[in-house]
């Protein structure tokens, strides 16, 4: 096993140990606030898994990842307010429309490629917010649709939310792994020498974009059960401005600095939510420095401190 591998397998069983206490934190936290803040870190730790797919792991930079989220909230929402289709319907139907809207808008942007990308998904982005803010007759706009809940018990909630990100990591440690995972990764280090070695760079970057929207699709669709109420506001660019700086303080490129770093930037807003804005400049303030000095974010950090020791 190479270097690289051993570091994936670490990664993913470092994940999975926080996941398992994850688990067991209800049995330390009764209070229905938090237990409610660690399901929303759970909901931005879905989505900061699935963007670090597309820019950790393939080098492509999108602008797009709550619109997804947006988008798969809506069409479970939908569902069931016009035509009472159930979530177990709802909630697969989220993730092919997400994923199949992903692949249609990465056959047409993912030949573009640095700002051009990003600037394309984030103009995709507001259209869809305001698309759906102005249909009013038909998503209720700004006034927000209701959603039916899928349990009576926060508890119930929490651990669908821990399974649901546990066959997440287990799913994208699979996919890393395997020749597909390789040919990612040579997309994001070389697209000209990857192409040069055979690999069909648009194919590849699509499919990357397709499962990381579906991704998103299926974290909006849960979050949606979870507050039932959905509104624009989840396609918000400040949202995926938070998953931004949840995978880069955490770690990009890494299995566990994107589920690290939305638990730790989002409980930690809430905690410094009575501060008012300040949240804001302290996390601008860290990724500022992370991408200076410490571009593989706080797990990179770690495992240079952990090497240090060790040596």
């Amino acid at each position: 096993m190479d270097s690289s591998a051993r570091r994936m397998a670490l990664e993913f069983r470092l994940s999975l140990g926080l996941l398992a206490l994850l688990a067991i934190m209800p049995l330390a936290i009764d209070n229905p606030y938090w237990l409610g803040v660690l399901i929303v870190s759970m909901y931005f730790a879905l989505l900061a898994a699935g963007w670090n797919l597309l820019a950790g792991y393939t080098g492509q930079f999108s602008m797009a990842p709550a619109c997804f989220a947006m988008i798969g909230a809506y069409t479970t929402g939908l569902l069931a307010y016009h035509w009472k289709i159930a979530p177990s319907l709802g909630i697969p139907a989220s993730i092919l429309a997400a994923g199949a809207i992903g692949a249609i808008l990465g056959l047409i942007v993912l030949r573009l490629r640095g700002p051009y990308l990003a600037l394309t998904t984030l103009s995709f982005a507001e259209i869809m917010r305001l698309a759906i803010g102005n249909s009013y007759d038909f998503t209720r706009g700004d006034l927000g649709l209701n959603v039916p809940g899928l349990f009576e018990s926060r508890l119930a909630y929490y651990y669908a939310f821990v399974a649901v990100l546990l066959a997440a990591q287990g799913g994208l440690y699979l996919l890393l792994r395997s020749r597909a995972g390789l040919f990612l990764q040579a997309i994001r280090d070389d697209e000209v020498a990857a192409a040069s070695r055979g690999v069909d760079v648009v194919l590849w970057k699509t499919v990357a974009f397709t499962l990381s929207t579906a991704a998103s699709g299926l974290a909006g669709a849960m979050y949606a059960h979870f507050s039932q109420l959905v509104s624009p506001e989840l396609g918000l660019l400040s949202q995926t401005g938070l998953v931004i700086c949840m995978v880069v303080i955490g770690g990009i490129g890494s299995l566990i600095g994107p589920l690290a770093g939305a638990l730790l930037v989002y409980v930690s807003s809430e905690m410094l939510r009575e501060a008012g804005g300040v949240q804001l400049i302290v996390f601008a303030l860290l990724v500022i420095l992370i991408a200076r000095f410490f571009r593989e974010g706080l797990w990179g950090l770690a495992r240079r401190s952990l090497r240090k020791t060790t040596a």
